[in-house]
């Protein structure tokens, strides 16, 4: 059975920091591309960050891009989300994603 469990989310002020955590278990965590996707309230689904199997090629959205990092480590089956100078519009709940699987979200929120 696929398992995505994330942590990391919390509260922060703008301009803080907060790094996701992704632990995956029930498949081959090396073998799969992975990937951060956000919904904030009201709004659809956003591909946030993505990362190949070997993480040679990585993927983000223009909305972050230079302030998220995303990697993985296969030895620990875990995937990361640093996210850097946080901004109210990146509340959201994020997701860990491998093709149909989600994991359950963890809330962020962006706020004075």
């Amino acid at each position: 059975e696929v398992q995505l469990v994330e942590s990391g989310g919390g509260l922060v002020e703008p301009g803080g920091s907060l790094k996701l955590s992704c632990t995956a278990s029930g498949f081959t965590f090396g073998h799969y591309g992975m990937s951060w996707v956000r919904q904030a309230p009201g709004k659809g689904r956003e591909l946030v960050a993505a990362i190949s199997t070997g993480s040679s090629k990585v993927y983000y959205a223009d909305s972050v891009k230079g302030r998220f990092t995303i990697s993985r480590d296969n030895a620990k089956n875990t995937l990361s989300l640093e996210m850097n100078s946080l901004k109210p519009e990146d509340t959201a709940v994020y997701y860990c994603r491998i093709g149909a699987y989600w994991g359950q979200g963890t809330q962020v929120t962006v706020s004075s």
